[in-house]
């Protein structure tokens, strides 16, 4: 006797994969994450390759997982995938910091994200 299987969180066409705590503020790993949603994947991927934003990196290597996920679990089919969904969320924050003149203390603080990508087999219309 053993339980049932959890039912699965996204559609059948679906593949989903998270990255956590990314070195980034939120606002500026939004600015990656609206550059490829909508986009065919191959398209998206040759945009974070040339993207001269550090984080692209990093996207880049989720947007790998998500596509290997519909692949291996799913039987997706590469060619056919678009990035349904890319959001942003806040994670932790690093509080440091920095004296400064006349006694007084600079606060810095260093944000973490976290980032999710949904992709999703859509069949092209001949």
């Amino acid at each position: 006797m053993s339980k049932d299987k959890n039912p699965r969180r996204v559609a059948d066409n679906e593949a989903r994969a998270k990255l956590r705590m990314l070195r980034t503020s939120p606002q500026k790993l939004n600015l990656v994450a609206q550059m490829i949603r909508g986009k065919k994947v191959d398209k998206a991927l040759t945009d974070l390759t040339f993207s001269k934003k550090r984080i692209a990196a990093d996207v880049k290597k989720c947007l790998q997982s998500a596509i290997a996920n519909a692949e291996n679990n799913h039987n997706l089919d590469v060619d056919e995938l678009i990035i349904a969904e890319a959001y942003v969320g806040k994670n932790l924050t690093m509080k440091r910091g920095r004296p400064r003149a006349r006694g007084r203390f600079g606060k810095i603080v260093k944000p973490f994200s976290e980032l999710t990508i949904l992709v999703r087999q859509v069949e092209e219309q001949a």
